[in-house]
This record gives structure tokens, sequence and C-alpha cells, in this order.
């Protein structure tokens, strides 16, 4: 695959992009759980460079191979704390918005906010938004896993 663009980026942007990013993980969430809720998030929504770049980034915070090949059946490997398992269910609520789907129901919520005070819940929903956010240009513009911006 061949990318359309070399790249939407333009200062302005990056600069919202790093804003949004220090506010995230200003929000006292280990970074591991925010790794594991962009590659999630990537995953269903199939955007390869960011599920590329999201298991590189969680590899480099200690992430093991063992949970990352699982994140995609976090449901059934016995290897997520409850923690994280909130966190994941949130992040597949949030991202699957399509037509018909339940969304964030008041059961996941309150298993995440169980396991997240305000500030950790906004800097999770706003790190699933940014994912969403990077996803959809991904696929706009066929940018191939193993880039970066």
């Amino acid at each position: 695959m061949e990318a359309r663009m070399k790249s939407v980026a333009n200062p302005d942007l990056i600069t919202a992009i790093q804003h949004l990013q220090k506010a995230i993980h200003a929000g006292g969430v280990d970074p591991l759980v925010l790794e594991l809720v962009h590659l999630r998030a990537s995953q269903i929504n199939g955007c390869s460079p960011c599920v590329f770049a999201g298991v590189q980034t969680a590899k480099k915070h200690g992430e093991t191979d063992e949970r990352l090949h699982n994140v995609v059946a976090w449901r059934e490997a016995p290897f997520f704390t409850e923690e994280e398992r909130a966190a994941l269910a949130l992040t597949e609520a949030a991202t699957r918005i399509q037509d018909g789907a339940p969304g964030v129901t008041d059961e996941i919520w309150d298993a995440a906010a169980d396991h997240f005070d305000e500030k950790q819940m906004s800097a999770i929903i706003l790190n699933i938004a940014l994912t969403n956010f990077f996803n959809r240009i991904n696929h706009t513009i066929r940018e191939p896993a193993g880039t970066t911006w």
C-alpha cells in the first residue's frame, strides 16, 4: 500500500496533538494501560500503522509479547488485570459506535469508574478519542504500517 499523502500534519495540528498527549499522560494512568487502550482501538479499526506503533511503544514501556499478542482476545486471555480489562471494555464500547451498537453502557462505565478516578477516566477517554482520530486519518490517507508522522 502506498500513502496518498506524505503527511496531513501542519504546525498547528502538531502543537494541538502535543497538548492532547500531554493532557493524557498527566492523567495519572499507567502508561501500559494507555498503550493497551491505543492498541485495542487500533485493532478494532484495522489501523495497521497505529497497531504497529502501539506495539512498538508498549514494548518500550516493558510490555511482553505474550500480552501484546492477546490484546485482541483479552476477554479470554488470563494475562490482564481487572483494571486493564475495565479500560479495554471501555475502549471497545467507545470505539464501536456504529449503528445499533449499545455504546458505553452503565455497566461498562461503572466497571471502569471502580478502577479509575475522574482525572484518569478523562485521560483514558481522551486517549480513545485521539486514537480513533489517528485511525481515521490513517485510513483516509492510506498510511502504511512502519511509518511515523
